[in-house]
């Protein structure tokens, strides 16, 4: 079902594409070449045409858009990739430090404090 959504959106978008590359923008575009007088639609109705076209698609692109975004509920946590997951998580678990390199810790002052002994 995923991929049907998708396909159609890529087909409804190419189709977008085309349909703004036809229209006449401001007395030129590929909507004048076809002003012959064996045309059924005037020039009027085929901007008319084009533009509900464009909206149309837009729309339909758009509310495509939502329907993918709903359909796909668990994003990529859907997929059953368990090994690719605790692969994942394994390389991310911190190593314990390595045996050989020994830590120094820093030795306490040899002498000690000087106690007071008491004056009678």
């Amino acid at each position: 079902m995923y991929l049907v959504l998708i396909v159609i959106t890529i087909i409804l978008c190419v189709l977008l594409g085309l349909i703004v590359l036809i229209q006449n923008p401001k007395g030129g575009g590929l909507a004048s070449n076809f002003s012959g007088s064996s045309q059924l639609m005037g020039v009027q109705k085929t901007g008319d045409f084009l533009e509900k076209g464009t909206w149309v698609l837009a729309i339909s692109i758009m509310v495509l858009a939502l329907v993918i975004n709903v359909s796909v509920k668990g994003g990529a946590q859907k997929n059953d990739n368990s090994q690719l997951i605790d692969q994942v998580n394994k390389a991310s678990k911190p190593s314990a430090a390595p045996a050989s390199a020994p830590i120094s810790v820093p030795a306490a002052p040899a002498t000690a404090p000087a106690q007071k002994t008491p004056s009678k």
